[in-house]
C-alpha cells in the first residue's frame, strides 16, 4: 500500500517536473525566437539606413579605419529637415542641428559639442566661409564632415543624418524623455502648426514637444538652443542606457529604419550598443563662444579663437590623439571633468 502512495507521488512529481521543463523550454524557445525577430530588426534598419559617402572610406585625418569596440571614436550627428512643405528635401536642406560626440573607452565617457548652426567657418566645397548651417545644401553630409574636421582638426569617424520624423519616433518609442523647460514656449509643431505649449521646469515630454524644445530660439539665443539639445540628446542616451528600455528597442529601431543615415555597419552598430549596455556613460558638455556679427547686414556667429583652440584641444585629448599625430594612441589624457569646467560655462 505504501508503495503505490510512493509511485502516485513520484509519478505526480515526475509529471510536476516535465511540465516545468516543458514551460522552461518553451519560454527559452520564445525568448530566442523573439531575439532572431529583434536581431533581424535591427540588421533590416541597419541595411536600410546605411549610406557609404562616395570617395570616403576613411577620415583623411586617421591612419586606419577606427574599431568602436575597441578605440575612442566620434559622432557627428546632423538635424535635417527635409519637410516637403518647407521645399528642401534631403539633398539640399540646411543642417538645423550639428552635435559632435567623442567617446573614450577606458573612462566611459561622452564628451558633447553643440556646434551653433550661424557660425561663421571656412567651408572647402565652395573655398570660402560662411555660416556652417549651409554646408550641407552646398555639398550634403560629406561637405558638413569636412567643414566640421576643418575646423577643430579631429577625425569624424561615423556620421548619423536624422530628419525630424526620427527624432520625433524615437523620443515617442522611448515612451517620452524628461527635460528641463527653460521658460513658457509656444512653439510650432512638426506640421508648422502652433500645437506645443509647455510651462517652465522639467517636464515630460513627448517626441513633438521634445522637438520644438530643442529648435526654438526665439526667446534666447542659438547658443542656448545647443546647450538644450545638449542636454536633450542626452536625456534619449541616458533613456536608451537603461533597463527598462531594452523592451523598446524593437519601436526605436522601426522609428531609425526610414528616417536615418550612417555610414555605421550593422557590426558597428552592435559595437556602439555594447557600450551603452556597460551603464550609463558620464556626458560632459561643451560649448564654442563667441559673438553675434551683424556688420554685413546679414548675421553671423564669429567664433571666438580661443574657445575653438580650446575645445579642439579638449576632444583631441578625449579621442587620446598624439599631439603631433592625427593617429590613435595608447594614452588616455581625459583626467576628469575639471578640464572643460571653463569651456562648458
Amino acid at each position: 500500500m505504501k508503495n503505490k502512495k510512493y509511485k502516485k507521488r513520484s509519478s505526480k512529481a515526475s509529471l510536476f517536473i516535465k511540465v516545468s521543463l516543458l514551460l522552461v523550454a518553451s519560454l527559452a524557445i520564445c525568448v530566442t525566437a523573439y531575439g532572431v525577430y529583434l536581431t533581424k530588426q535591427v540588421e533590416h534598419a541597419a541595411d536600410s539606413a546605411h549610406e557609404k559617402l562616395e570617395g570616403r572610406d576613411v577620415s583623411a585625418l586617421r591612419e586606419s579605419k577606427v574599431e568602436p569596440i575597441n578605440d575612442n571614436v566620434s559622432i557627428l550627428f546632423v538635424g535635417v529637415d527635409d519637410s516637403d512643405n518647407r521645399g528642401q528635401g534631403s539633398d539640399h536642406s540646411r543642417s538645423d542641428a550639428l552635435v559632435l560626440a567623442t567617446l573614450n573607452n577606458k573612462t566611459h565617457t561622452i564628451k558633447m559639442l553643440s556646434i551653433p548652426r550661424d557660425s561663421y567657418v571656412y567651408i572647402p566645397k565652395v573655398g570660402y566661409k560662411d555660416k556652417i548651417t549651409h554646408a550641407h545644401a552646398m555639398g550634403g553630409t560629406l561637405t558638413t564632415i569636412k567643414t566640421v574636421e576643418g575646423l577643430l582638426d579631429i577625425p569624424i569617424d561615423y556620421y548619423v543624418r536624422m530628419n525630424f520624423n526620427a527624432f520625433i519616433d524615437v523620443v515617442d518609442a522611448l515612451g517620452g524623455i524628461e527635460a528641463e523647460v527653460p521658460y513658457a514656449l509656444h512653439e510650432l509643431d512638426e506640421f508648422d502648426k502652433f500645437t506645443i505649449n509647455l510651462k517652465p521646469g522639467m517636464q515630460h515630454l513627448n517626441g513633438s514637444e521634445a522637438l520644438a524644445l530643442a529648435r526654438t530660439r526665439k526667446q534666447d539665443s542659438d547658443i542656448e538652443r545647443g546647450k538644450r539639445q545638449q542636454e536633450i540628446l542626452s536625456a534619449i542616451i541616458n533613456k536608451v542606457s537603461s533597463v527598462g528600455s531594452i523592451s523598446k528597442y524593437d519601436d526605436v529601431i522601426k522609428a531609425l529604419g526610414n528616417n536615418m543615415k550612417t555610414d555605421m555597419t550593422f557590426d558597428e552598430m552592435k559595437s556602439f550598443l555594447s557600450y551603452l549596455t556597460k551603464g550609463v556613460p558620464r556626458i560632459d558638455t561643451l560649448n564654442l563662444e563667441g559673438t553675434d556679427d551683424m556688420s554685413t547686414g546679414v548675421y553671423y556667429y564669429q567664433l571666438d579663437p580661443a574657445s575653438v583652440n580650446e575645445v579642439k584641444e579638449t576632444l583631441q585629448n578625449h579621442l587620446g590623439l598624439d599631439e603631433n599625430s592625427t593617429s590613435l594612441t595608447n594614452n588616455d589624457t581625459d583626467s576628469d571633468s575639471s578640464e572643460e569646467s571653463s569651456v562648458n560655462n
